[in-house]
């Protein structure tokens, strides 16, 4: 059985992590969420911090930041994988990217620790329309992306954390990889028309050139390295290599993915796009 010492989240405030904690205190687990701005700390810049943040921990909730492709992810990831080693923890869950090399080089990475792993490999989550950058644009009305007809299975972060909560509380998870998606693959116009039908309101889809989309993230200012990632993820990640649906949330969790609708009901009602907000 696993332990009921501390199960670390490093990235305990992002979208998957605050629900992997709270999830966890629900089934009863001692958690340790933990970013830069805990204490302790964990800043993925600061390796010399990383102990005293799994210090005592029984597994670990791993997300990178800012994402798994940027160079370097891989050697972080395999640094603390040994680490862990050396603490004593059972187990580490990595939340991986699909269709990205550099997310392929930090799974082979972890694999290589000496720990039993488990990695949750999703793409584009539900939440980014609601608890992300898109959530201004909807409630203004428009929504301009470098996406044109490309189709996204686009998965709930609920999936995702309940995948990883059973990853690190329960057995039979050990060494497997879990490809999550929703049950249906949208294009971005057709996720925000869907928006649109249950708030009631015209919201608008348009299409950028690549070249448009990066002069706009230059006006707002938007750090170099931010914008690379985004280009990246626009252009080379969305170019229909993750259109196919797979069944890992089935496969973890004996129950079918969340649908994009369920999540726009859920998401509407409780007034994330509210023009009032």
């Amino acid at each position: 059985m696993i332990s009921k010492s501390p199960i670390v989240i490093v990235g305990g405030h992002g979208k998957t992590g605050r629900r992997v904690d709270a999830l966890l205190k629900e089934t009863g687990f001692a958690t340790r969420p933990v970013s830069r701005s805990t204490h302790p700390s964990f800043d993925w810049n600061r390796p010399e911090g990383w102990a005293s943040a799994m210090e005592g921990a029984s597994a670990a909730y791993v997300t990178f930041q800012p994402d798994l492709a940027v160079p370097g992810a891989a050697e972080a990831i395999a640094e603390l994988g040994r680490l862990a080693q050396a603490q004593g923890l059972e187990r580490i869950v990595l939340l991986s990217g699909r269709g990205e090399p550099g997310a392929a080089r930090a799974e082979e990475a972890l694999k290589t620790c000496g720990l039993d792993w488990t990695i949750v490999r999703a793409s584009w989550f539900n939440q980014n329309f609601s608890e992300s950058f898109l959530s201004d644009s909807i409630v203004a009305g428009e929504v301009a992306l470098p996406a044109g007809e490309v189709r996204e299975p686009f998965v709930d972060a609920d999936d995702i954390a309940e995948v990883a909560v059973a990853a690190l509380a329960s057995e039979g998870h050990a060494n497997r990889l879990y490809e999550v998606t929703g049950p249906r693959a949208l294009t971005f116009a057709e996720a925000v028309e869907e928006i649109s039908r249950e708030l009631g309101r015209s919201i608008r889809y348009t299409q950028l050139s690549p070249e448009a989309f990066r002069t706009g993230l230059e006006d707002m200012a938007v750090p170099e390295e931010m914008i690379a990632l985004l280009e990246q993820l626009f252009t080379e990640t969305l170019d229909g290599r993750n259109s196919a649906v797979t069944g890992g949330v089935q496969e973890a969790l004996g129950r079918p993915p969340r649908d994009f609708s369920d999540y726009v009901g859920k998401a509407a009602a409780s007034g994330a796009w509210s023009l009032e907000r």
